[in-house]
């Protein structure tokens, strides 16, 4: 099966630190979802803040995203999916409080 990023973006400024203990309950179900639909949890990692981020663009080293943005990169998975639909149905197991997941196939 192919592999896709999702990318878990959050309004949070401390990303998955700051969300409420439901949302983080939600999120220790996701994995059971995507298996239950076909699916294979490859590798999932919640990010830290911001703060802790730093960019290289052309040999220099700034503290901060590579793009300001609205929301932050809070988490990212790499999931198996059958295709990119499949990986887009699983994209929606992933909680949110207030931001939204990105998916990407990923290239072998």
């Amino acid at each position: 099966m192919p592999h896709f990023a999702l990318l878990v973006y959050e309004r949070a400024p401390g990303g998955f630190a700051d969300l409420p203990a439901d949302v983080l309950a939600a999120h220790g179900q996701v994995e059971a979802r995507i298996t239950a639909s076909g699916g294979a949890l490859v590798a999932g990692y919640a990010t830290r803040s911001d703060q802790d981020t730093y960019t290289l663009r052309d040999r220099s080293v700034a503290q901060g995203p590579f793009a300001p943005a609205d929301a932050s990169l809070a988490g990212l998975l790499v999931v198996d999916a059958r295709d990119l639909e499949h990986a887009v149905h699983i994209a929606d197991y992933i909680p949110t409080l207030d931001g939204g997941v990105e998916v990407r196939p990923l290239l072998g």
